[in-house]
């Protein structure tokens, strides 16, 4: 039992109160080193999925360095989880690699993920395409799906084929 200098009790003090105190200042403890790892998990989960962004893609470290406007030093500091590089590091990154931004921000949780389709992972992947080619593509797609989800949803059965649509002249021989 604890006691103030007037010999009573102090406030707040009761028998098993340290050990409580204890055992919360410990959970506290395993929260904030879990947040760390969890924290640590992302840098490197980033540094990793860009080098195999980059090794996939045959890059050099110093060719991706020099277009995403990054020292080699830097750029192998990110890789090996050491460096957290900020959004516009990460959109020059995916410039350089050639991949959408949109994915390595995912990667490094500043965006949350999108419930993906098979044709938007089609669209991402697609090395031909560029950022913005992907990005117009991606909008028109979910345009679409979203004009559609409104007429299904207002009771629209009405769903035509490309051939109700679109008028193909015959050719004569």
């Amino acid at each position: 039992m604890t006691t103030n200098p007037n010999g009573k009790r102090a406030a707040g003090t009761e028998d098993g109160a340290p050990e409580r105190v204890g055992q919360a200042v410990e959970q506290v403890g395993h929260v904030v080193e879990q947040a760390g790892q969890a924290v640590g998990q992302t840098i490197d989960d980033i540094g990793g999925y860009i080098r195999a962004q980059r090794e996939s893609a045959q890059v050099s470290m110093r060719q991706l360095a020099r277009t995403a406007g990054v020292s080699n030093p830097y750029l192998s500091q990110v890789e090996r989880g050491l460096r957290k590089p900020s959004a516009e590091i990460l959109q020059q990154i995916a410039k350089g690699l050639r991949i959408s931004a949109e994915a390595l921000y995912v990667k490094a949780g500043i965006l949350d993920a999108r419930p993906a389709s098979v044709v938007t992972d089609a669209v991402l992947a697609d090395p031909t395409l560029s950022e913005r080619q992907k990005r117009v593509l991606l909008d028109v797609y979910e345009s679409f799906r979203r004009e559609n989800g409104a007429e299904s949803s207002a009771g629209g059965t009405n769903v035509g084929s490309v051939a109700d649509t679109v008028t193909v002249p015959s050719s004569t021989p």
